[in-house]
């Protein structure tokens, strides 16, 4: 029976997720779909158990449901416990649900598919303190990473994820932006800058020396502001298509032992985007 997967959010209809998912379906013979689903947040625990019992097999999740789903599945892997927020549902062949977290591991494959490990040895600065922020500073500690500083606009949202990690430190925005050259690698994870939406900027990146490594999770536009100035800076810079790219090929590996294309994929969804 041909077998079927989703992503969850609200919104999702502008998610590339099921034309990424369905291209490898086909580069690997799979006789498989992807679909998005709108979950509204009063609607999640009933979503839940209307995939399982529709036969999913397994599905991404995407805001605002990352933390919220938790109560709803069986079992966690240590990566969704230890950033309590789940963004991949692999459905067991008993009905088991169980959740993990492939966002910082991606976060990190696509930093060293395309800096190698130079970045390690030196400070990180993590802008914002949000589930993304949470995934990818548990993933570059747990791999050698940091020391981390984190910095945020709620400046107790910052606080709790730097009293949470070990080694790790809290900057007010100011304080960390008057600090910006003191960091090797400096990640913007917040919604600043998404799809021309929110203009602006999470901070003035004009402390940036030369050389640093820029990353910004945003993939749409493919450059952000905060990128721009930080590339005029001589700032290496990186946007989010790696990252959304390695953690939807790790969710893909978890559901079929695959482990597809990540570079051609990188390639079209730059292309799609205008790059």
């Amino acid at each position: 029976m041909k077998k079927w997967y989703a992503v969850i959010g609200d919104p999702v209809a502008q998610s590339m997720s099921p034309a990424m998912h369905d291209a490898w379906f086909v580069d690997n013979a799979i006789d498989a779909s992807y679909i998005p689903v709108h979950v509204k947040a009063e609607e999640l625990q009933k979503a839940v158990a209307s995939l399982k019992k529709l036969g999913c097999s397994g599905w991404n999740v995407t805001v605002p449901h990352k933390s919220t789903i938790i109560p709803f599945l069986d079992q966690l892997e240590p990566s969704a416990k230890l950033m309590d927020a789940v963004n991949t549902v692999h459905v067991l062949p008993d009905g088991t649900l169980v959740g993990s977290n492939t966002d910082g591991l991606g976060f990190v494959r696509s930093l060293e598919e395309m800096f190698g490990e130079q970045c390690k040895g030196k400070k990180v600065l993590i802008i914002g303190a949000g589930g993304a922020a949470r995934g990818i500073a548990y993933a570059l500690h747990s791999m050698g990473y940091g020391p981390i500083s984190f910095t945020n606009r709620t400046v107790e949202k910052a606080e709790q994820l730097a009293s949470e990690l070990l080694d790790s430190t809290l900057l007010s925005i100011t304080e960390a932006q008057s600090t910006l050259a003191e960091f090797g690698l400096i990640v913007q994870t917040t919604t600043v800058g998404m799809n021309f939406a929110q203009l602006g900027m999470p901070l003035d990146p004009k402390n940036v020396v030369e050389g640093t490594v820029v990353a910004d999770i945003i993939y749409n536009p493919l450059e952000t502001e905060f990128l721009a100035e930080a590339r005029k800076k001589g700032a290496q810079t990186m946007n989010g298509v790696g990252m959304f790219v390695h953690q939807g090929a790790l969710a893909f590996e978890t559901w079929t032992g695959f482990r597809p294309n990540t570079e051609k994929m990188i390639q079209k969804i730059t292309t799609t985007l205008g790059g």
